[in-house]
């Protein structure tokens, strides 16, 4: 509708008043009957429906069973929510009823002053009260009798000013449906990205327990086979010690025994040396001393004894299975690799 609402024009307070009486939506003055949100703008019922159907495409009338839908206020984009009455159910705003009333009174009461409706610059005594289909601008009816737009098509400017006012309102509408839209999508995607990163920490830590436990299992393995390799060389050492204390008490009876054997060479008496004794002490007899002459026959360690190499370990596979370490492929990755694979075939 509308209701001359640039007659004031001269700073008055009803000129302040005007711009508080236009609705968001369609830019013209409220309609009634006025809804108030719960945020406590303000909306014409009209508008208010048409951006609760935009926003709710699939709700349906009060007569159905269907829960109530949602949609922002286009000034402040807080969240409605309606019940399954939907608009119906938001409260009138009596009070700017009321106001609209007094306004439209006050301003059918004031005569139209010179200059307030927009004149020809051609016929200046004209008002421009046509609008040219042809060439998209108003015009005044001398310039389409006599003037440049004779030859073109013409409509009423109040047929025209309405008809794109409510070709605008309509894309008011689906804007602010399309911003409802896009403000539940960025919702989801934050809530993805939130799930993402807390996913991502749960993984982290899931990879850094398997890991730590292989560590502890190679840690394990590795105490018991240095456990393996110690008893071993214990084994080993015990055996050669043992040897060399054999080892050493046959030296000290051999180099004994030589002592002897020189002693009794030192004998000029034969029938003393024949009795096995020198001077007055008795010494060895000389098969004892032939025979330990011949060598020791204690035992020996064989060639190669104190090699470790039965104790080497080869890790070449196990750092080819770390190195091929990698997280299993999802099965959903799996299904669409196999559809590729069949459509290629095809």
């Amino acid at each position: 509708m509308d209701f001359q609402a640039g007659i004031l024009r001269d700073g008055s307070p009803m000129e302040s008043l005007e711009k508080q009486l236009i609705c968001p939506i369609c830019l013209e003055m409220f309609s009634k009957p006025v809804v108030i949100l719960p945020c406590q703008h303000n909306l014409c019922r009209k508008c208010a429906n048409d951006v609760f159907q935009a926003a709710n495409p699939y709700w349906q009338s009060r007569g159905s069973v269907i829960s109530g839908g949602r949609f922002r206020c286009p000034s402040c984009r807080h969240e409605v929510l309606l019940d399954r009455h939907g608009v119906y159910g938001l409260q009138r705003n009596l009070l700017v009823e009321n106001i609209i009333d007094i306004y439209k009174q006050e301003c059918s009461s004031r005569p139209l002053k010179k200059g307030e409706h927009p004149m020809c610059k051609e016929h200046e005594d004209e008002r421009i009260n046509i609008y040219c289909v042809t060439c998209e601008v108003p015009t005044c009816s001398m310039c389409k009798v006599f003037g440049a737009h004779k030859d073109c098509e013409v409509a009423p400017l109040q047929t025209v000013f309405q008809g794109q006012k409510t070709e605008l309102n309509n894309c008011i509408s689906m804007l602010v449906a399309g911003n409802d839209r896009i403000q539940t999508i960025i919702s989801q995607l934050e809530d993805s990205c939130r799930s993402t990163e807390e996913n991502s920490e749960a993984a982290k830590r899931e990879l850094c327990a398997r890991f730590d436990a292989l560590t502890a299992l190679l840690e394990e393995k590795k105490s018991e086979l240095l456990e393996r390799i110690t008893r071993e060389q214990g084994d080993k050492t015990g055996f050669v010690q043992g040897l060399i204390s054999q080892y050493k008490e046959q030296l000290e009876k051999s180099s004994r025994l030589v002592e002897t054997a020189i002693q009794a060479m030192e004998e000029t008496g034969g029938a003393a040396f024949l009795m096995g004794t020198v001077g007055d002490t008795a010494v060895i007899s000389l098969p004892r001393i032939v025979e330990a002459s011949k060598g020791s026959r204690l035992e020996k360690i064989e060639h190669g004894y104190e090699s470790m190499d039965a104790f080497s370990v080869s890790l070449d596979h196990l750092a080819e299975a770390v190195c091929a370490l990698d997280f299993n492929p999802a099965e959903e990755d799996e299904e669409y690799f196999d559809g590729e694979e069949e459509e290629v075939e095809e």
